[in-house]
């Protein structure tokens, strides 16, 4: 036998251990499956992020400077906004220094100590002083500087994963203050088109209560000349009551929306002042189909997307776990006894390590690290999965309830356009002679009131097309 042969199988003894003594890796937990095909969801946040997401400004299709003035200062000073930017700046420090690890490191130290030596000690000799021994016993000043460096070589890609996942977690955070975004945006203008809608239908009941007292007066000059008897005009007096108490519950409700809104645009210090507008023409026009190329633009999928990525490279990184992680360092120092002997060349110290950290026996951990990973990486998928299905029902839901008012509203207007030829008729016969004033305001009264409820539809058509373009991520008016 060779002699050398101990000595060489001593020497390959920690590559054969690096090879074959990992510890045993079991990936036994299979991943899930997207419900929705990866090629409809865009894999890049949108070029224009910082800009805006793809119709972000949605509301000015509206032309009202009114609306744009409060979304913008809800968007501005909004505390969810603020909360949400932050989120975004701490996962980008965090991905900085997850990335910063990949990289050499180089540090200067200098140190000085003073000290007494035991001489009962290991340092024993140093105690004494002895000119010929070179001690000069018992206090030392010893001094030391340098430089020292160190290297993880991130062989197996652990870094390069965990830098991933930060970078996933990033892109999520910016989607998160999108969808943040958008729900603010939805929120102020549907309560101001709900004002809207109440205060034109303010105006209508004003409208119809000038025609009832017109009625009462004329109930009452009948009475006085005896023509009529009293309780001809209780029932006109009654509804007048009635649109009164219509009048104050839509008067307390606009109080209502103006408190949310000034809670929303942070105005409570300052009156809001609204005046009001035409409310939008209702359309019943609706995309061909509504589809994932629609839902692409909804910031919480590209945010349940990112999350799945962030996940998949924390799985990486717990894979890379299992391999050994080796580490290069270096120094180049002086270090002296004495401080007057710090600088000489003979104080001159420097090394070189190369170390290797091989995981074998664990207890289990890295396994059970794994375990986490994947399992957080299918609860990542899991959400988005549920995420997709909830888009679509929101989509189906607000599509679907935009489609019943724009019909009922066309419904209406035959009906309001009916009421208005009673009441032309109605004119034609004052303007000839036949029929009493009061008479054209009775025909008026009816048609008035279907004018509200072609109001509140079409404030509720207003609303439903708002929610079907917050459930698209961004309008559908976009061609």
């Amino acid at each position: 036998m060779n002699r050398y042969s101990p000595f060489v199988a001593t020497a390959c003894l920690p590559l054969i251990v690096a090879l074959a003594g990992c510890a045993p890796m079991h990936d036994n937990r299979q991943a899930l499956a997207q419900q929705t095909p990866t090629s409809h969801i865009e894999s890049a946040l949108p070029a224009a992020l910082k800009n805006g997401w793809p119709d972000s400004k949605w509301w000015l299709a509206y032309h009202d400077p009114q609306l744009n003035a409060l979304i913008e200062s809800a968007l501005t000073q909004a505390p969810d906004m603020q909360v949400a930017e932050q989120r975004i700046q701490l996962a980008e420090a965090q991905a900085k220094a997850v990335e910063a690890q990949d990289g050499p490191e180089v540090d200067f130290s200098a140190n000085a100590e003073r000290q007494k030596m035991s001489a009962e000690g290991v340092m024993g000799p140093f105690a004494s002083t002895d000119p010929a021994a070179g001690t000069t016993g018992p206090w030392y000043t010893n001094g030391t500087f340098g430089l020292t460096a160190g290297w993880n070589l991130d062989l197996w890609g652990k870094n390069r994963a965990e830098v991933t996942a930060r970078i996933g977690t990033v892109k999520a955070r910016e989607a998160e203050l999108e969808q943040t975004r958008q729900l603010l945006a939805s929120g102020v203008t549907r309560l101001y088109w709900e004002w809207q809608t109440q205060a034109a239908l303010s105006n209508v009941l004003t409208e119809i209560e000038q025609e009832q007292k017109n009625i009462i007066t004329a109930d009452r000059q009948l009475y006085q000349n005896g023509i009529t008897s009293s309780v001809e005009g209780v029932e006109t007096d009654i509804d007048d009551s009635k649109t009164q108490q219509q009048l104050n519950d839509v008067a307390g409700k606009m109080k209502v929306i103006e408190a949310r809104l000034a809670a929303l645009t942070h105005r409570q210090s300052t009156p809001l002042t609204l005046h009001g507008v035409a409310l939008p023409k209702v359309e019943s026009a609706l995309p061909a189909q509504l589809g994932y190329s629609l839902l692409a633009r909804r910031a919480d999928l590209q945010a349940a997307h990112w999350y799945i990525e962030s996940s998949l490279g924390s799985v990486e990184a717990a894979k890379a776990a299992f391999y050994p992680d080796i580490n290069l360092m270096a120094f180049l120092q002086q270090d002296a006894l004495h401080m007057s002997d710090l600088f000489r060349s003979s104080a001159q110290q420097m090394g070189v390590t190369a170390g290797l950290t091989l995981p074998i026996f664990d207890s289990g951990r890295l396994n059970a690290n794994l375990d986490i990973a994947r399992v957080q990486s299918n609860l990542s998928i899991a959400n988005y999965n549920k995420a997709v299905v909830d888009a679509v029902n929101d989509v189906t839901r607000a599509a679907s309830q935009v489609e019943t008012m724009a019909a009922k509203n066309q419904q209406q207007q035959q009906i309001e356009h009916d009421a208005q030829r009673v009441v032309g008729l109605a004119q034609a016969r004052f303007n000839a002679g036949i029929i009493a004033g009061s008479r054209v305001s009775q025909a008026k009264i009816p048609a008035l009131r279907e004018y509200c409820n072609g109001l509140i539809l079409q404030g509720q058509w207003l609303d439903a097309s708002v929610q079907l373009t917050s459930a698209l991520g961004g309008g559908y008016h976009t061609t």
